[in-house]
């Protein structure tokens, strides 16, 4: 699942059940477990012939999938202001600190916590519930984005902005401000996998 969602397997790859139980050094039976989990979230599907491949990008349903995505941070956000909540600013040290390192997995885990905040903060569960169905999807597209983004820096800016409008009790800015970031994060991941594909 790591490997596949920072871009490490790559849309489109082969793997087999043999080279995975050698690969982690276990019998093929865990490896037909693990398989048929990462088939059934749509991760892997079946290759012609032999064995499964990595599941292509499906720029149309990612855009749709950030859609759903904007509106449950939008929300999250405005709770989190009715309830008087308070985002951690350690947060953004840790994601700054990340999005300057090479490593995608801490780049997307720091990016992840964030958000899993603002939802935390905003004391609605299902909010979270629903956004943790996506985000293993989600993972895997800014996997695929962040190993050759310039705009690490900038994403780490926008959620400033958010966490202090809900600090600051600003429901109509964070909310404007997170359905913003959701739209621009849409706009740069699909032109990203667009330019990708192509290649």
């Amino acid at each position: 699942l790591d490997a596949i969602s920072d871009g490490s397997l790559a849309p489109g790859t082969r793997l087999t059940q043999e080279e995975i139980a050698e690969q982690f050094a276990v019998s093929r039976s865990p490896v037909l477990q693990a398989l048929r989990l990462l088939k059934k979230d749509g991760l892997v599907q079946d290759a012609p012939g032999r064995g499964v491949l990595v599941a292509p990008l499906d720029l149309e349903w990612i855009g749709k999938l950030y859609e759903v995505r904007g509106a449950l941070d939008a929300l999250a956000a405005k709770l989190a202001v009715q309830r008087g909540s308070r985002i951690d600013t350690g947060l953004v040290a840790q994601g700054r600190k990340a999005s300057r390192s090479k490593n995608v997995k801490s780049m997307i885990d720091a990016d992840i916590a964030f958000h899993n905040a603002v939802y935390l903060a905003s004391g609605n569960s299902l909010i979270a519930d629903s956004a943790h169905l996506h985000w293993v999807h989600l993972r895997r597209v800014m996997g695929a984005v962040l190993q050759f983004s310039e705009q690490r820096e900038s994403i780490w800016q926008e959620h400033v902005a958010i966490a202090d409008a809900i600090n600051a009790g600003d429901a109509a800015r964070a909310v404007a401000l997170s359905d913003e970031h959701a739209e621009r994060a849409r706009r740069n991941l699909l032109e990203r996998l667009g330019e990708a594909l192509d290649d």
